[in-house]
């Protein structure tokens, strides 16, 4: 059974950046489409990914871009979220999650919606201060 372990988190002033690890065992990294969600203090859960990263590539919401890298060491089993650039709008429980299923014409892409993904880990918990 996959099992994902999120660290990293912390807190640090606006402007600064953080990189989250997600250790996964039990099963190759490579072979899953692997993402990134993330839940504001006082909301839900937001459903769709901040950043994926599958065997066709990587992809992030606008919320992300050009700030966030996610990555992906096989060797070490495990994907990295690096986020630059931190708000304070971007404190939040941020969790990895796991899946092995396809979508898009190909069949190649990871999902974005987060019921889609079968495997969660516990979070960590990331705090930009202003």
């Amino acid at each position: 059974r996959v099992q994902l372990v999120e660290s990293g988190g912390g807190s640090v002033q606006s402007g600064g950046s953080l990189r989250l690890s997600c250790a996964v065992s039990a099963y190759p990294a490579k072979n899953n489409c692997m993402a990134w969600f993330r839940q504001a203090p006082g909301e839900g859960r937001e459903e769709v990914a901040i950043a994926m990263i599958g065997n066709d590539g990587t992809d992030y919401d606008d919320s992300a871009k050009d700030r966030f890298t996610v990555s992906r060491d096989i060797a070490q089993n495990a994907v990295y979220l690096k986020m630059n650039s931190l708000k304070p709008e971007d404190t939040a429980i941020y969790s990895c999650a796991a899946d092995s299923r396809r979508t898009g014409s190909d069949g190649t892409s990871c999902y974005r919606r987060d019921f889609m993904y079968s495997t969660w880990g516990q979070g960590t918990q990331v705090t930009v201060s202003s």
